[in-house]
């Protein structure tokens, strides 16, 4: 163990017990997947396991509040459970670790490590089933919590904007423009509908047992918008036929897609690097810069 990791793992140890929180230093394993959090599971005094989510930004602490309050609201609505947070401070965030393992961690060497297999049966049912449930969460519900609520029109608006201005800090390679400039300017790809969304469904973010999804964390982007924000990261990973599968779930359990709905999906994905650009541009470090900047043109980067 190196001396910064050592040190890292003092301090959680230290922070946890500054809000009553007793844990074992030898049980504390990091996960620095998150851009918004750095996260730590370690077993406290009486034996429980323990999840504690560091912010890595001051910015974070109001969306966290809001993610608390629709964190309230989606628990009585899945079947799936969601954090439900003890410790809720500018400092810190902790709660009862949920049933399941991560389906995508990162190794010690930040190698990724599956713990999922995406084109299963049984994730691909699971996990229609519960976007299913989510997105039939009433949308003045939802707004009560304060999340963001955009309009189909907004949504892809703001789509336009996002791009415009990343455009103006990264070089951007051409053919990536043309594409989103295409996919902007045809209205069948899009929805005609919002419904409440995570936002960053992916395997990092649904514990599994047996490729079932058994809870979904990190709730911090949610908001109202395009359902297909929680296919994107399926569509991309998935096999065709699992994909059709969670989408038939979805539509079994009452959600609605459109002809458009996969094609839609790869387009928003093949955009992430907007996303990534955006974050960078906010906290301003080089690193991420750096990466956002060969994702936006990756022809210059190799």
């Amino acid at each position: 163990m190196t001396n910064t990791s050592q040190q890292l793992i003092d301090e959680i140890v230290r922070l946890a017990a500054a809000h009553d929180l007793t844990i074992d230093q030898s049980t504390v394993a990091v996960n620095e997947l998150g851009l918004d959090f750095r996260v730590a599971i370690a077993r406290t005094d009486t034996g429980d396991q323990w999840v504690l989510r560091i912010p890595r930004h001051a910015d974070v602490t109001t969306r966290a509040e809001v993610e608390g309050r629709l964190l309230r609201l989606v628990a009585g609505h899945l079947d799936v459970a969601v954090p439900d947070w003890h410790i809720q401070t500018s400092e810190l965030i902790a709660y009862p670790l949920l049933p399941g393992t991560p389906g995508l961690e990162l190794d010690a060497r930040s190698e990724p490590q599956w713990h999922a297999d995406v084109s299963s049966t049984a994730f691909a049912s699971t996990l229609g089933n519960m976007l299913a449930q989510l997105h039939s969460i009433d949308v003045e519900q939802a707004r009560s919590t304060g999340v963001q609520v955009r309009s189909p029109a907004e949504v892809r608006e703001g789509w336009r904007e996002d791009i415009a201005t990343v455009a103006a800090e990264f070089k951007i390679a051409p053919g990536l423009l043309d594409r989103w400039n295409a996919w902007l300017s045809d209205d069948s790809y899009w929805p005609t509908h919002s419904v409440p969304t995570h936002g960053e469904v992916y395997p990092g973010h649904t514990l599994v047992i047996d490729n079932r999804v058994t809870a979904v964390i990190d709730w911090t982007t949610a908001e109202v918008g395009d359902p297909a924000r929680d296919f994107v990261f399926h569509h991309a990973t998935a096999s065709t036929t699992a994909f059709n599968l969670t989408v038939q779930r979805y539509i079994d359990g009452g959600g609605s897609v459109w002809p458009k709905f996969g094609e839609h999906c790869a387009h928003r994905y093949s955009a992430s690097p907007v996303s990534y650009g955006l974050y960078a541009l906010t906290t301003g470090d080089e690193e991420h810069r750096t990466a956002a900047a060969a994702q936006l043109n990756p022809s210059e980067a190799s």
